[in-house]
């Protein structure tokens, strides 16, 4: 069974850090390239940025370049994303998605982050 499982959201006052985490489980994780996106109610889905198959390359938004980092493990079958210098802006659900020929084919089920104070 295919699964993506986000943790690590929560409430955060601005300028504080949070680091999300996306497992993943029952696909050949090392052959997908992984993307963070996040979404607002109202709003389309917005690329956050991602992470090559064996994390060799990267591609941030410009609204998060500078403040967030991601990274991989392809020995665990995790994906990170280390948000730093939080913003209220940056509040949405986060979601993991795994993509590969240049489509989707998984996504977790999100994790709320709230930047607030």
């Amino acid at each position: 069974q295919v699964q993506l499982v986000e943790s690590g959201g929560g409430l955060v006052q601005p300028g504080g850090s949070l680091r999300l985490s996306c497992a993943a489980s029952g696909f050949t994780f090392s052959t997908y390239t992984m993307s963070w996106y996040r979404q607002v109610p109202g709003k389309e889905r917005e690329l956050v940025g991602t992470i090559s198959s064996f994390g060799r390359n990267t591609i941030y938004a410009d609204s998060v370049k500078g403040r967030f980092t991601i990274s991989r493990d392809n020995a665990k079958n995790t994906v990170s994303l280390q948000m730093n210098s939080l913003k209220p802006e940056d509040t949405a659900v986060y979601y993991c998605g795994a993509r590969r020929a240049g489509k989707y084919d998984y996504w977790g089920q999100g994790t709320q982050v709230t930047v607030s104070s």
